[in-house]
């Protein structure tokens, strides 16, 4: 492999980087689901998978704004 190649496999986008985190916050949380908090965090329970997946979203897009130093 050349130089290249061997530094492009070692970076990361900014949208990897906050999707692992945003993954790290949901489990650590418990964003989403009932009982599932730790670490004296809370997360919020969603009634209904439309809404997980809308604070999962919105948890994404915070993450990516962190990341981007926004």
């Amino acid at each position: 492999m050349d130089t290249q190649t061997i530094a492009g496999l070692s970076a990361r986008r900014n949208e990897d980087i906050a999707l692992d985190l945003m993954k790290f916050v949901a489990g650590t949380t418990g964003v989403g689901k009932a009982g599932a908090a730790s670490a004296g965090f809370s997360g919020t329970m969603a009634a209904k998978p439309e809404e997980y997946v809308s604070q999962l979203l919105e948890l994404y897009g915070r993450c990516l704004k962190a990341v981007a130093g926004q």
